[in-house]
């Protein structure tokens, strides 16, 4: 922990060195929640977003705040190590990887033309009751197995062995959105009939968890959470399949997976609480998580510490410090360009729109391996490859 902010109803306690305005006004606005439980935490990643930092993790007494997930329910992160080792003949194949895996997995907007496998789909639901996730069910079958945008990536990596991973980074595509504004303009409504002391302002709208306005939400969040792991499982396979026709005999190890945007019953300090963890992800002691870099940049396999001021948590990745677009009209593309190009990865910035998403728009994921050394411990260390991007 770097640094502890005791001015406000509850303390918030930082993992990073500097914290910008809009990002500290939204952490006091956590803070100030009549039912935030003992302290907001900001891991090392953490930067402004809709009502909560992006980093943020909240614990909540008997409510659940659907802005405080987010609108990508379920985005996270997989890995799976190959038995694959690299050498400059895989290199010189990379760009015919890239090309294939674009072709078998639909990017940005668009969608499979056909349904897929409803069997790959969560199981286990009663989705009659569940009426955002039963209207968008069709639609979300042609999304299943797709990257969407943004910093969504599938990644091709190597370890300090030299041994291939695969690394996905995506989330709930459509169906999640529509999960979160449906119950975030519930509970807008429902807390000015309530006359709540919470700002509307702050855009941190709630649900008393004993409602059944809370209980249909939690489900449906829960469900994207599983389509999200599913999604991510689906495009691993075809990524397989691609590596399948370069080398026929490749091996994998078992997959890893972790998601940032969700809230969870969690006991913590003794109590029952709802943990909402937007942009960070659960560190519980011995847990197995995944802390990507930008595009370009190294990514790390971590495993969990469990510290308690952390509510178990630590960082989902490194965390812009440039907006979207102030990344497009301030970086230079020739110069992002030059620096992909030097480390020899096959990488998808091509025009000045990519700069988004150039690793100059996010922080030294260094500096944020080290201020959250005491959240995580590093267990491998990847170095990009080639990246797929929407």
């Amino acid at each position: 922990m770097k640094k502890v902010i005791d001015t406000e109803r509850i303390p918030i306690k930082l993992w990073l060195d500097d914290i910008d305005d809009n990002t500290l006004y939204q952490a006091k606005n956590l803070a100030n929640l009549p039912f935030a439980f003992k302290h907001v935490c900001l891991m090392p990643d953490a930067h402004s977003g809709y009502g909560m930092p992006i980093g943020g993790v909240l614990a909540a007494d008997g409510v659940i705040v659907p802005n405080a997930v987010g609108v990508d329910i379920g985005c996270g992160m997989c890995a799976v190590k190959t038995d694959l080792k690299f050498t400059p003949n895989i290199q010189k194949k990379l760009g015919k990887i890239v090309e294939e895996i674009r072709e078998k997995v639909p990017v940005g907007f668009t969608h499979h033309k056909k349904y897929q496998d409803e069997e790959l789909m969560p199981q286990n639901y009663d989705i009659e009751n569940m009426p955002v996730v039963k209207k968008e069910y069709k639609s979300a079958l042609k999304q299943l197995g797709t990257l969407g945008g943004g910093n969504h990536f599938i990644e091709i990596q190597k370890d300090k062995e030299k041994m291939i991973w695969i690394m996905i980074h995506s989330g709930s595509r459509n169906i999640g959105k529509q999960v979160a504004d449906h119950y975030n303009k519930i509970a807008k409504k429902l807390n000015a009939m309530w006359y709540s002391s919470v700002n509307p302002k702050a855009d941190l709208a709630f649900l008393h968890f004993y409602t059944e306005e809370a209980h249909s939400y939690y489900n449906e969040m829960r469900y994207c959470v599983d389509f999200a792991l599913a999604n991510r499982k689906l495009m691993l396979t075809r990524v397989q399949e691609v590596l399948a026709d370069f080398f026929p005999k490749i091996d994998y190890g078992e997959i890893i997976n972790i998601a940032h945007n969700y809230a969870k019953w969690e006991n913590h300090f003794g109590q029952n609480v709802i943990v909402h963890r937007k942009g960070a992800t659960s560190a519980h002691k011995g847990e197995l998580g995944i802390i990507p870099g930008s595009q370009g940049t190294k990514s790390y396999i971590v495993e969990g510490l469990g510290n308690p001021e952390s509510f178990s948590s630590c960082s989902h990745g490194a965390g812009r410090i440039m907006g979207r677009n102030e990344a497009i009209r301030s970086l230079s593309l020739e110069d992002e360009i030059k620096k992909l190009d030097k480390k020899g990865i096959v990488h998808s910035i091509k025009s000045q729109k990519d700069l988004d998403e150039a690793p100059s728009a996010y922080k030294n994921i260094a500096q944020v391996m080290l201020n959250q050394e005491d959240l995580v411990e590093i267990k491998v260390e990847l170095s990009p490859l080639a990246v797929v991007k929407g």
